[in-house]
């Protein structure tokens, strides 16, 4: 059984920081990829940044995050996070996490949260 939890989203004023995390059970974490994607009303869901398996894991950030967001992983306690920094009211919308890998049952899984909201106010 693969859960997956989001939380930390909230409101905050354009120009201010926060970080959302995101707990995976149900996984061999060490062999999971994660992933940081959002969703704004009326918009399709987009890549904010991967992260790959292992302690080593390589980045991958969409192109509006770059310089401004970065994602983690501690493979110790099941979680990863999006640190943002510098928000705009552009990033206003609601972030899912995902997760890609193997499950404790060694079957592949491809794993989403329930999303957090996040809302930026100019």
């Amino acid at each position: 059984q693969v859960q997956v939890v989001e939380s930390g989203g909230s409101l905050v004023q354009a120009g201010g920081s926060l970080r959302l995390s995101c707990t995976v059970s149900g996984s061999i974490f060490s062999r999971t990829n994660m992933g940081w994607y959002r969703q704004a009303p009326g918009n399709q869901r987009e890549l904010v940044a991967t992260i790959g398996i292992g302690i080593y894991g390589s980045t991958n950030y969409g192109d509006s995050v770059k310089g401004r967001f970065t994602i983690s992983r501690d493979n110790a306690k099941n979680t990863v996070y999006l640190q943002m920094n510098s928000l705009k009211s552009e990033d206003t919308a609601v972030y899912y996490c995902n997760a890609k890998g193997l499950s404790v049952t060694y079957s592949m899984i491809d794993s989403w949260g329930q999303g957090t909201q996040v809302t930026v106010s100019p």
